[in-house]
This record gives C-alpha cells, structure tokens and sequence, in this order.
C-alpha cells in the first residue's frame, strides 16, 4: 500500500504570529511546527502500516517555505517512510485552490512509480482551520473522498470510517484509491521517540520546486487568490484591570454601571 500523508507547518499558537506588509500571515519571521491536527493522520497511517505489513510505505509530503521542512522531519521521526517537500517563493500567498493544486500534482508525482492507494490529512490545519483542502484533493485526483473520521478500520482495499456528527453517527465504507481525513478523536497520537529521531536523519527526504511537479508560477501565489485581506489590525495591548470598591456600599451600583457600558448587561 502507499500512503500519502499531506501534513503542513503552520506558526506556533503560542508566539508572536504577524501579518506581511502583504497581509499574508508571516510563516517566515516566527517559530513554526508540524500542525497538531495532522499528527493524528500520521498516526492513523502508520496504524494501517503495522496492520497491513512492510510492503506499505508511508510519505509525508508538505507545501511551505524552507522552514516548513522542521513539519516533514517530525512526521519522518513518528514512523513515515520518506518526505517530500514542495518549497517555491512563487507559491506564497496561495489561497486553498493553489495549494491543493500543488498538493494534488505533487500526490501525482509521488505515485509515478507506484501509484498512490490513500491520501490521509488532518480534519483542518490549527491557523486557518479551512478544512476544504482533502474534498478540493479528491476532486483534483478524481478519488472518492471520506472526511472527518473518527475511527479508521480497514481490510485489504476496503476502508470503513465512523463520522461522528451533532446527532448521529454514521457509518462509511469505501474502497482505494481514496481521499483520506480523520478528526482528533482517532486517539493520541505517539511521540517520537530517540530511535525514531536518530533513524529519521537516515530516511529519504526531497525537495521538489513547481517545476519539478508541472505547475506553472502564474497558477499559484497571492496575485491569483481568490480571496484577499484588505485590511489587518494588530491586537490592542492588554489593559489594566477596574476595581470596583465597596466600602460605602455603592459596589452594586458601580458594577452593574460598568456591565451596561461595555454592554454586557
């Protein structure tokens, strides 16, 4: 079987995240890290891995700058196989159609020798939390697509998901060749350990540009978006605290003026 896992590196929740002079998020001036949500679709991939036998190869692919290689080593050090990293300046500032334009050429470059079984993503990526890029994926590759999966079973080509929703559960079987995306109630996912960190530095890794994968420069980037920022506004500074006192007993009153005034009461 072979995998294809899309997993993407996006900033780090708890660091100073900024916007571009273009209003593209900086994915470049700021710590960054393997999205969160993807790791459990690296887990469920490498479940199926050890189910189905050594025969199945599991390969982390990733769309970003230099720095998003840091996503495609983590998911090297939990268990896949090898990586493939789409890095091109041409491709910042591409909205969800570019990028699973890139996705989906790269998907198709990767299964040239062997053609791809099951392409796996996370439920949405934790700093635009779109969640369209796998139906976008499936509808580029002309596969059938199973999203938000909570529980993954499979037998041979047969795939069966548990989709949990606001009233019901549902039940859904497919068959491979398909598009893949499970939700964070799959189960944790492991930790790398130092076997799988020292063995990771050994596993293959490429680097391709648009060219490598066939996609033109003038198909990707923020010129031919289809949404767009107009404007951003930095957050304001955090203020002081009011302390109501309650000495003379007019705390109730003060209170409930302050509540009306920001509009809470």
């Amino acid at each position: 079987m072979n995998i294809v896992v899309c997993v993407k590196y996006v900033p780090d929740a708890t660091a100073d995240r900024q916007f571009e002079q273009d209003l593209t998020v900086d994915r470049v001036g700021v710590d960054g890290l393997l999205s969160e949500l993807d790791e459990y679709a690296i887990e469920q991939a490498l479940q199926l891995k050890e189910k189905s036998g050594d025969d199945t190869e599991v390969t982390a692919l990733c769309v970003g700058p230099e720095k998003a290689v840091d996503a495609v080593r983590k998911a090297l050090q939990m268990g896949a196989d090898k990586g493939i990293h789409v890095s091109d300046e041409a491709i910042a500032g591409s909205d969800y159609l570019a990028t699973s334009l890139v996705l989906a050429k790269a998907i198709e470059k990767a299964g040239a020798e062997k053609p791809v079984d099951l392409v796996m993503c996370g439920m949405a990526s934790t700093d635009a939390s779109g969640s369209v890029v796998p139906a976008m994926l499936a509808e580029r590759l002309d596969l059938p697509q199973v999203t938000f999966a909570s529980v993954v079973e499979s037998q041979g080509d047969q795939v069966r998901v548990k989709r949990d929703g606001d009233t019901a559960t549902e039940v859904i079987g497919a068959t491979m060749p398909l598009v893949l995306s499970v939700t964070d109630q799959t189960g944790e996912a492991r930790y790398p350990s130092f076997k799988g960190i020292m063995a990771a530095k050994k596993k293959p890794m490429e680097t391709w540009s648009l060219a490598d994968i066939g996609v033109d420069a003038d198909q990707v980037g923020l010129s031919v978006a289809w949404s767009q920022v107009d404007e951003a506004t930095a957050r304001p500074p955090r203020t002081a605290g009011e302390v109501v006192t309650d000495e003379d007993g007019s705390g109730a009153e003060a209170l409930t003026g302050f509540l009306a005034s920001k509009k809470f009461i």
